[in-house]
């Protein structure tokens, strides 16, 4: 009988203990925010450099301003700036007027660029919804996958858009991920991370994109796929000329 007591103790114990080390998505992407730059962010002024056009974002608290500007061939320069009270289109530094679907349009394409630029920072918004799904092991090191979903309400034109996060389960990077979006007859990216580098406290990547044709693959696969080498490569996404400000 004492033997089936101490049994029954040891039991609790060793379950007490696996409960407590138990992790949430909450968690994972609390620590990965952490690690990336945490409250660096909220103080930030970034400038980069991707593919023909010069984004700025500026954030103050929970002020925000995400900029895109373009020069065309005749010179002429357009910024497009979203912030805490809307979208704006500016020519030579001259507000005009935008119709509502291209200003839809050019929101959706200004956000997607910060968003990747600035990960993981977004992740914890409040459309945002998390999920732990799993877990995986990509080139021998482990992984948690992270499932990322959003609300209709303030989860913008591109809500349907479901993400998945392999974040290192110890060092708590994002090294790869995934999507699956809607727009353009819909498709589905993976990406794995490379070039990392800490820039005034915050880290940013460059990623290889690859690409699959089957709509219907479930994003917990890319993974096993890409290490069989059965992913399409597709291009290279780089963040040049950065240079982070931040405010004291």
């Amino acid at each position: 009988m004492k033997q089936f007591i101490i049994l029954l103790v040891t039991v609790f114990f060793i379950s007490c203990q696996e409960e407590k080390n138990e992790i949430t998505a909450e968690e994972i992407i609390d620590k990965t925010i952490e690690n990336a730059g945490g409250a660096n962010y909220r103080k930030a002024t970034i400038d980069f450099k991707f593919r023909d056009y010069t984004y700025k974002s500026i954030r103050n608290g929970g002020e925000f301003q995400l900029e895109r500007r373009i020069v065309d061939s005749t010179g002429i320069s357009y910024r497009d700036v979203i912030n805490n009270t809307g979208y704006q289109r500016f020519k030579n530094d001259s507000l005009i007027k935008v119709p509502d679907s291209m200003a839809t349009k050019y929101t959706g394409s200004v956000n997607s660029v910060h968003y990747f630029a600035h990960l993981p920072y977004g992740l914890n918004d409040k459309a945002v919804n998390k999920e732990l799904v799993g877990e995986a092991e990509i080139a021998g090191a482990p992984y948690y996958e992270v499932k990322i979903s959003f609300q209709q309400e303030g989860g913008g034109a591109d809500h349907h858009d479901v993400f998945m996060y392999w974040i290192h389960k110890n060092d708590f990077t994002i090294d790869y991920l995934a999507y699956k979006f809607q727009v353009d007859d819909g498709g589905i990216r993976f990406r794995k991370a490379f070039k990392e580098r800490v820039i005034e406290g915050i880290r940013f990547a460059d990623y290889e994109n690859y690409k699959i044709e089957d709509f219907s693959t479930p994003l917990e696969d890319l993974d096993e796929l890409y290490e069989a080498g059965k992913l399409e490569f597709l291009s290279t996404i780089e963040t040049e000329n950065i240079e982070v400000k931040i405010r004291s």
